[in-house]
């Protein structure tokens, strides 16, 4: 569907505004808003936590209608702290935090809530700005937004509160306002459900990519095969003809180190170093961070060599998933992450699949590291069994399973894909309506005339 856009227009004063309708006004966020912060109060006072009143941080700002939180303070709590009571329909805004690098997380509350230090409550004087105008219009612009509130040089991503309270934002009328807000609560509740769809799908193909995996490495790929009790309750029945041995036999053990930072000489080289962010692929052929050959020369760092098979042992990742992937070239590996080296009669990347196929039986050996960080407990992962048929037959599998994962993975790629393209298109629109460059008050007459 296409929109119109409005009879005139003119500049707005503000450069990465450009032109907006001629009809439209003008103000300063600080004209039409009054702002409020937040605050913690005392965590060694049981009193303050687990009442009634919803506590709005960060992490809370996933949704865009605010109805609960993760945490709840007192009526004692809020009084002993610089947060206050914020009545529903106030425009949140998380104006610190990490996040910033990337979005400027914006919701509604709808029920009274009280802030931490990180957000800010936007209320808005109900004769020039309806708080969904402002929240669209938060969402349609937010990559110009993270240039225009950030503050340069800032050891810590922050909106700063000057910038946001002077910035110009063109209003229209209220019924205007009205409008604009019901059309793209429309549209983007559409564009909604279809991303909503793509995941599931994405959900659904990566399922299903485990389950191949975990049949294919424990069954087999001959439906037909003599079956026998492995002997492990996990595994259950195995081809008869194949092994079941503990993962110590199937491989040797490689750990790594983390060089010192301090060293200039051990970075920035050519020499690949695989830490837990490398881990997002199947095969690795390079990394984001490098060593140097003085590093390797002067015994901070060991190469393993191409072929090893990489995994994570210690790190939060574990608490959803088990990354495995195959090392494509020498490199070097951090303390977090072990190398596993294939041994004889062991085909390294049907090891890496059998790996990958029993993840879930690997996560079950998890323990607890420092500061609540997961951990893989060696002594119980290397004695798992696992089932092992002969050389010729792992390459088959082997085979079977790139064709048939690669396969799925295509079909994840093009769901992400269009995934990408609606979110796109979601602020693409949002933009357009809130900044005038089309015309939707019309849309509901036009939509009931198509109908």
């Amino acid at each position: 569907m296409s929109f119109p856009a409005y009879s005139s227009y003119r500049d707005s004063g503000v450069e990465w505004l450009g032109d907006v309708p001629s009809h439209w006004d003008a103000l300063k966020v600080k004209g039409f808003a009054q702002f409020s912060g937040g605050g913690t109060p005392n965590r060694e006072k049981p009193e303050y936590w687990n009442g009634d009143i919803p506590w709005v941080s960060p992490k809370d700002m996933k949704q865009e209608v605010i109805t609960s939180s993760e945490e709840q303070i007192t009526v004692e709590g809020l009084a002993s702290s610089a947060t206050s009571k914020i009545e529903p329909g106030a425009v949140l805004l998380v104006v610190r935090s990490g996040i910033l690098r990337h979005t400027i997380p914006v919701a509604i509350n709808e029920v009274t809530v009280a802030l931490n230090q990180d957000m800010k409550a936007l209320q808005l004087n109900p004769s020039f700005c309806e708080p969904r105008f402002l929240f669209r219009w938060v969402q349609g612009l937010n990559d110009q937004l993270l240039l225009a509130w950030s503050k340069q040089g800032a050891t810590v991503e922050s909106i700063e509160h000057q910038y946001l309270a002077e910035t110009l934002v063109p209003l229209p009328s209220l019924p205007e306002q009205t409008a604009i807000t019901a059309f793209l609560d429309r549209e983007t509740a559409k564009i909604d459900a279809l991303v909503e769809q793509q995941r599931r799908l994405i959900e659904l193909l990566k399922e299903k990519r485990q389950a191949v995996i975990s049949h294919a490495v424990t069954k087999g790929l001959d439906p037909t095969v003599p079956m026998k009790d492995s002997g492990v309750e996990w595994l259950g029945e195995v081809p008869a003809h194949w092994a079941v041995k503990p993962l110590k036999y199937l491989a040797a053990f490689r750990s790594g180190g983390t060089p010192s930072k301090d060293n200039r000489d051990f970075w920035n080289g050519e020499v690949p170093w695989a830490s837990a962010k490398d881990l997002k692929r199947d095969f690795l052929i390079d990394t984001v961070d490098h060593l140097t050959r003085t590093a390797i020369e002067q015994g901070a760092a060991t190469l393993v060599p191409a072929g090893s098979v990489l995994v994570l042992v210690r790190g939060m990742m574990l608490a959803r998933t088990f990354p495995v992937c195959e090392a494509g070239v020498p490199m070097t590996i951090n303390q977090d992450l072990k190398a596993l080296l294939p041994a004889s009669g062991v085909n390294g990347s049907y090891l890496a699949w059998l790996l990958r196929g029993t993840a879930t039986e690997t996560l079950n050996r998890l323990d607890e590291a420092g500061h609540g960080t997961k951990a893989l407990r060696m002594e119980a992962w290397v004695s798992m069994e696992l089932p092992m048929p002969a050389e010729d037959e792992q390459g088959v599998i082997v085979a079977h399973l790139e064709r048939a994962v690669g396969a799925i993975d295509a079909l994840c790629d093009q769901a992400t894909a269009a995934t990408l393209l609606l979110q796109e298109r979601r602020t693409a629109l949002i933009s357009a309506a809130v900044t005038g460059k089309i015309d939707v008050r019309n849309s509901d007459l036009e939509r009931a005339e198509a109908a």
